[in-house]
């Protein structure tokens, strides 16, 4: 690409220039940056915590749209494209992503609709995306935009811990979700990458309050040391139990699920402690609960070794760990979400084609509907899919691909 080419220029200000500037600054960056490609009325919205509005970043004043009901909503529901006419020009609307995470959403008006404009446009939100998620680790304004009410100590404890909730590679696809986001107490999830291996875990701690904050932020810190020094999971575990058995005395413990999937050949791996038994999905029907022989929950210190259960994933497998938040959830009848509801929404979502971090956006509205809008305990939930169908489940770039009006 000539070093005068528009589409160079636009993109070699922005990055040059973010190194050195603050989040409240990248509105004015990119506006600016954008117009030597011949983009105007530039707009970045943040999706808020729980993905119900998306917010300007905006000198201005505070201006939102809502997920699921604006152009902008569909272009972050559907991962997808949007143009629509304005005069002579175009506008569009297009997902900002970290990775596979979904963060935002990016308007620009347009002179046209051709390819050359709508790579230079893929590029600039790119780019967009990066600069933000280097902002956001220390910016409290990011944090201001994207909550819509306050948040509880605890909460402020355990959602810094928490990976990007999406992440795919080309045959793996992980996402989840915690709620309720702004009172999430004891529940928390992890993963993280090892050659060909992911490291997953679930954790869910006694109670609703700031001493189940500190103990599962314990059980993931502890769970994270053992692991990078090379224990397996058995042991793994067993370090998380003392670790917490340590600090409370027995008095306070966490449930929890530990697994290595391999995911270039399917091989799972998993320990369970006092936790409900993740869920295996097939060819779009629920197989049956991986039975592993608990363990007791980590904290109490009780003798006895885990033991290891395997299982073999076939290509499209979906794997649904989850806390008893989810399932035990009343209506005011009394009457429980449930497992079988429970899998059968994610099986239909999947038939409707919906990306995984949509599916599980929509099963938590459903949940929160289910309890009339305040649940009575943490629900968490972790969808991984094995060699599953990238252009349905992942949310990436490369299925951007072409333009809904």
């Amino acid at each position: 690409m000539p070093t005068d080419d528009p589409s160079f220029v636009m993109l070699a200000d922005l990055l040059e220039a973010s190194h050195l500037i603050t989040l409240e600054q990248v509105p004015g960056l990119v506006e600016r940056c954008a117009a030597t490609a011949g983009f105007s009325e530039v707009l970045i919205l943040l999706a808020d915590l729980r993905e119900e509005k998306l917010v300007a970043l905006h000198p201005d004043g505070v201006r939102s749209l809502p997920v699921d009901a604006s152009l902008a909503g569909r272009s972050f529901r559907d991962v997808t494209l949007i143009v629509s006419q304005r005069g002579e020009a175009r506008h569009f609307w297009i997902p900002l992503l970290d990775g596979t995470e979904r963060i935002g959403v990016l308007g620009v008006t347009a002179p046209d609709e051709e390819k050359p404009t709508v790579r230079r446009l893929r590029a600039l939100a790119s780019l967009v995306a990066l600069t933000l998620v280097s902002k956001r680790p220390h910016s409290d304004t990011y944090q201001r935009l994207v909550r819509t009410r306050p948040m509880t100590v605890a909460s402020e404890v355990v959602w810094p811990l928490m990976p990007p909730l999406t992440f795919a590679t080309d045959n793996l696809v992980l996402t989840a979700v915690l709620e309720p986001a702004y009172e999430i107490g004891g529940d928390a999830v992890d993963y993280a990458i090892s050659g060909d291996v992911v490291h997953l875990s679930m954790f869910d701690a006694m109670g609703h309050d700031q001493s189940a904050g500190l103990t599962v932020a314990l059980a993931t810190g502890a769970c994270r040391n053992h692991r990078r020094r090379g224990y397996g999971l058995v042991d793994t575990s067993v370090a998380v139990d003392e670790v917490i058995g340590e600090q409370f005395g027995g008095l306070r413990f966490a449930t929890g699920v530990l697994a290595d999937l391999d995911y270039r050949t399917g091989r799972l791996s998993w320990v369970n402690r006092g936790h409900p038994p993740p869920l295996l999905i097939r060819q779009s029907r629920w197989l049956r609960q991986l039975r592993c022989r608990p363990a007791p929950p980590m904290g109490f210190r009780l003798p006895g070794t885990p033991v290891l259960c395997h299982e073999q994933l076939e290509p499209g497998d979906r794997l649904l760990f989850y806390t008893d938040g989810i399932v035990e959830a009343r209506d005011p009848q009394g009457r429980e979400f449930g497992l079988r509801r429970f899998a059968d929404f994610v099986i239909r979502r999947e038939a409707d084609g919906c990306p995984a971090p949509e599916t599980l956006r929509r099963l938590m509205r459903t949940v929160m509907e289910h309890q009339r809008g305040r649940l009575q305990d943490d629900a968490s939930a972790l969808l991984v899919e094995w060699q599953h169908d990238r252009e349905q489940s992942v949310v990436a770039h490369h299925s951007i691909g072409g333009m809904d009006r």
